[in-house]
């Protein structure tokens, strides 16, 4: 008898936690705010070649607001902001890249099973609108295009409310470098792709309404 006992309260507590565990991973506020910081790469093809940019550059800004029509599938408007700078012992320079983009969202967690807990994946995608703005006098290189990001997100819930999650993005722009003649003249101007790497906070502003 005490066997038996012992075994019901096993498997109750196991399925317990496997429902819990699923409806950690499946929990997904309409609504989030998210920021986040990291750094760039730009594309070195972007500039001209005697005055690339850095390879690895600071900082770069993330803000969003998302909103999900069901458990899966979502669409989020956000900001980006990066800051390159001039490779060392180059002519110096700094540009502001500045892009907006209406993406959408796609949550796959649900049946990612082996996913550990309080773990979710979001892959996002769409068109967009760069800006790239060169500091100083270069103000006449100033570049504006087409874009369009794909990006990869791991998240990690805190609570209900509060995600920490990090974001892999690569912005490809629709455009090619100017022929400058002399090349000189092109310096601070960016027409090219770039990779980020970002680390944040995404906040819930409503309940969960696709939560079992």
């Amino acid at each position: 008898m005490r066997h038996k006992f012992a075994k019901y309260l096993l498997v109750t507590n196991l399925l317990f936690f496997l429902s819990i565990t699923y409806a950690q991973r499946i929990d997904n506020s309409t609504w989030k705010a998210q920021i986040s910081l990291g750094v760039n790469s730009p594309s070195k093809s972007g500039f001209i070649d005697s005055a690339p940019a850095k390879g690895l550059n600071f900082p770069t800004v993330n803000l969003g607001i998302q909103r999900m029509f069901s458990r899966t599938l979502g669409a989020k408007l956000d900001y980006g902001f990066n800051r390159f700078a001039s490779e060392d012992g180059m002519q110096e320079f700094k540009v502001n890249y500045s892009r907006i983009n209406a993406q959408l969202v796609y949550n796959p967690s649900q049946s990612l099973t082996f996913l550990p807990e309080h773990f979710q994946v979001v892959l996002h995608a769409g068109p967009g609108y760069s800006n790239a703005k060169p500091l100083g006098n270069l103000g006449d290189n100033k570049q504006s295009y087409l874009n369009f990001i794909l990006g990869f997100e791991v998240h990690y819930s805190i609570n209900r409310k509060i995600a920490l999650y990090s974001d892999i993005s690569y912005i490809y722009g629709f455009t090619s470098l100017d022929d400058y003649n002399p090349e000189i003249l092109g310096l601070g101007a960016f027409n090219g792709n770039v990779f980020n790497v970002t680390f944040g906070v995404s906040i819930a502003l409503s309940g969960c309404y696709y939560c079992d």
